[in-house]
């Protein structure tokens, strides 16, 4: 069984055979571009115009982008977020800047669906079939995405209708946008937030650069008395500032399985290199050091890949009265980017040199991984975020029914009608203890789960003071530990719903107990803990892995070497 994409043999999850043509499509019209191709655009920062006039052409952002009530009928339309998480892992597997153009689509799209704004929803179903792509106009560049500051104006230009001034930065797509969703302040005396659409063909729309240096167009654009009409305000209030960051919400979820796809990629190049050459006598995936680098990458990735999948089911299956998703968004923003580029340290490590070289995807994954984990929301505010679910997580879970898998093609119409974006202290979250309870015969989530419990009782009784909780060199460790808790629970939770042989559940949670420590050892270190914080701190980093030699051999013969070979992309 191989655990990762391997798109000349595509396993999709999804049923509907309208998924699997457009996923078949996507990968022929990669392979048909061919490496050399890709690797060539990378270098020069060509726009990937080729990759726009497919998705218009094959009208993929149609159906994947547009809800069924918008569709015209076509019964591939619809916002599955099963579906846009497996696109987004395919698209980044060839280059995070085709993903890139999807996830800003996604991004400007957010608060037109959000709106009551009817006549801007069927435009954009509109655009959508014409092959059109979206932008986000939040940011800006003295703020950043502090919208608290946003400066962009809306003012009233005396015959029913309203002007737009400022500038927006940072803004995916922003040189070819047929809608904008542009973020701003009404300065009519209620200050309020606004929404409204843009369009970059317009006079008033000036297009000032791109910002980055990159394939991307990430613009800086002004808006210089641009007219806003009635039809084009979106939300307005309350509704505009909570559009915001529920767009964020929605966003954010397809970074994590972008950065499985990156790494994934660089995976079969590292391993069929190394595997095919030789220093010193002997082949470089006998030497015991490369060997260990390549099974700890194949364990990140696998533990990343199984939390993705079940953090899906939560996302597909909130409502109202579960909000649970949340906490497991946030967490597989800063997880899972941060473990994709783990593996592609550990990679580089082995392959060294060849990883520069500019015909190489390994190349261009080794650039565009840092990335992730900087976009909606740092590491550090996402770890921050988790933190506020914390007390109830471990002190006051709740009764969940069972979450099923979430694969059926369906609409998540939940996602444009989350509510406010607060009370998230509130929140509850069913008991974490029982998974790994029912797991506690393999050895080392025996060990993690010993490793929870002094974590648990370090918070009861040893927990952060108040100048601790106001300094994020204490609270993000402390965050991070919390987050690996959820991080293994889902991942045991995926581990059972699609039966993974024990022998690698059990290895997967080697690699946990040393992170897990590792963050303890940062905790025990700092000047500003407390004794009993340090004596927690302690024993957690006493708890060792347990180590499985045969285990590991089999894994390594049986899933990480037989990778070699398995997958080259075309020339």
């Amino acid at each position: 069984m191989n655990f990762l994409m391997q798109p000349k043999k595509l396993k999709t999850l999804l049923s509907d055979p309208g998924s699997q043509v457009i996923l078949e499509k996507t990968v022929a019209f990669f392979e048909t571009m061919g490496k050399t191709r890709l690797t060539e655009d990378f270098n020069r920062k060509v726009w990937y115009r080729g990759f726009v006039d497919f998705i218009a052409a094959e009208r993929v952002f149609a159906k994947l982008l547009t809800p069924r009530a918008y569709g015209g009928g076509d019964p591939d339309c619809r916002w599955d977020t099963a579906r846009n998480s497996e696109y987004s892992e395919l698209l980044a597997f060839y280059g995070l800047g085709y993903w890139y153009c999807f996830q800003v689509t996604i991004l400007g799209l957010g608060p037109i669906w959000m709106s009551q704004n009817e006549a801007a929803k069927v435009r954009a179903a509109e655009l959508l079939r014409q092959g059109a792509i979206f932008a986000f106009g939040l940011s800006e560049r003295a703020h950043g995405a502090d919208i608290y500051a946003t400066e962009t104006s809306l003012s009233p230009d005396g015959a029913g209708g309203w002007r737009a001034n400022g500038e927006k930065y940072y803004i995916g797509n922003g040189n070819e946008a047929e809608m904008v969703s542009t973020l701003g302040r009404v300065r009519d005396g209620s200050d309020d937030y606004v929404f409204f659409v843009a369009n970059y063909r317009h006079k008033a729309y000036e297009l000032k650069k791109n910002v980055i240096s990159h394939q991307e167009y990430v613009a800086n654009f002004a808006l210089h008395d641009y007219p806003v009409g009635a039809d084009e305000i979106l939300s307005r209030g309350p509704a505009a500032w909570d559009a915001a960051l529920n767009t964020v919400n929605i966003g954010k979820f397809n970074i994590g399985p972008a950065s499985i796809g990156v790494a994934e990629h660089c995976f079969y190049e590292a391993i069929t290199h190394a595997a095919n050459r030789t220093l010193y006598g002997m082949r470089v995936t006998d030497m015991p050091h490369v060997r260990k680098n390549f099974m700890e990458a194949w364990l990140r990735l696998v533990g990343m890949k199984l939390y993705q999948r079940r953090a899906t089911d939560y996302f597909r299956s909130a409502s109202e009265s579960d909000r649970r998703y949340l906490l497991y968004n946030p967490t597989s923003k800063m997880k899972v980017t941060l473990q994709a580029e783990e593996v592609i340290n550990l990679l580089w490590d082995v392959i060294a040199a060849k990883g520069f070289e500019k015909d190489t995807y390994f190349a261009m994954g080794a650039v565009d991984i840092r990335g992730p984990s900087k976009l909606e929301g740092t590491v550090h505010v996402n770890v921050q975020l988790i933190r506020k679910f914390m007390q109830n997580y471990f002190f006051n879970p709740a009764d969940f029914p069972p979450v099923p898998p979430a694969l059926a093609p369906a609409d998540d119409l939940f996602l444009f009608r989350q509510g406010p974006a607060k009370g998230l202290g509130a929140i509850r979250f069913h008991d974490f203890a029982p998974v790994f309870a029912a797991n506690a015969h393999l050895p080392n989530v025996a060990a993690f789960s010993r490793q929870i419990s002094i974590f648990k009782e370090m918070l009861a009784k040893a927990g952060p003071d108040k100048a601790q909780d106001l300094d994020p060199s204490f609270s993000l460790p402390l965050g991070e530990m919390f987050a690996i808790v959820v991080y293994g629970q889902l991942i045991l939770e995926q581990a059972a719903l699609d039966r993974i042989d024990a022998r690698i559940v059990n290895q997967v949670f080697d690699v946990m107990v040393g992170d897990f420590a590792r963050f303890a050892l940062q905790i025990y270190g700092m000047h500003a803990a407390r004794e009993d914080q340090r004596e927690c701190c302690r024993e957690i980093m006493l708890i060792r892995a347990v180590p499985a030699p045969e285990q590991a051999a089999w894994i390594w013969k049986d899933h990480v070497l037989a990778l070699d070979g398995e997958y080259r992309m075309s020339d």
